[in-house]
């Protein structure tokens, strides 16, 4: 059985994807099979999910694109009225069904959540009922932008009360202005808890390679 990590961010917009790329790699290169995962995306660019094409290209193993992104829709908004918008219902269950799939491909298999850790999948559960169906432990990115702090601290408490375990956060450099940066990271690191698995500088061209990097995942 694959050992699965289920990716979160303090928003959407932090780096979840970049995030859950360099972790690919990273286990790539411990030699690893390595398969990421897009359960729900929402915002297409010409008929095409980046994000989903993102971990794709991040995988070194392959598998039906209906279990890598079971739920696809056209609009940049939130996943359960995209859903609603499509005449469909996104089920927690064809997810599940979807992870073991690749489970059983693969070594780990990154699961990227969708936008913040609460976010809606339909009119009942969210992000946090995602996680706990598939019972992963969560890594935790946080864009470091003014807020960051309380918007992790927040995330985070979620995420325990959802009794999840918490492996690790990544801090993601989302903005070239912020300033105290180290000393958020610093703030973070101590009420967090749990493992800083790496720093990711602000870098207009960072990939999936340049990332992978800066993270640890050997605590992991």
């Amino acid at each position: 059985m694959a050992r699965g990590y289920f990716v979160t961010g303090t928003d959407t917009g932090v780096g979840k994807t970049t995030v859950s790329c360099a972790l690919l790699r990273a286990f790539a290169a411990q030699g690893k099979r390595v398969i990421g995962m897009k359960p729900v995306v929402a915002g297409s660019e010409n008929g095409k999910w980046l994000d989903v094409e993102q971990l794709i290209a991040a995988s070194n193993i392959s598998a039906a694109r209906e279990y890598v992104n079971p739920y696809a829709f056209d609009p940049p908004i939130s996943p359960h009225i995209a859903a609603q918008q499509a005449g469909t219902e996104i089920d927690l269950a064809v997810i599940q069904h979807a992870y073991q799939a690749l489970s059983n491909q693969a070594d780990i298999v990154i699961v990227e959540g969708a936008g913040g850790f609460l976010v809606p999948v339909n009119q009942m559960q969210n992000g946090a009922d995602l996680a706990r169906a598939l019972n992963l432990p969560v890594i935790l990115v946080v864009g470091i932008r003014l807020g960051c702090l309380s918007h992790a601290l927040l995330t985070a408490q979620a995420i325990r009360i959802a009794g999840l375990p918490l492996a690790g956060w990544v801090a993601n450099g989302i903005d070239p202005q912020m300033i105290a940066t180290a000393e958020n990271v610093a703030t973070l690191k101590q009420g967090l808890d749990c493992p800083l698995l790496g720093v990711l500088p602000f870098d207009v061209e960072m990939d999936a390679q340049k990332s992978a990097r800066f993270l640890d995942v050997v605590t992991l």
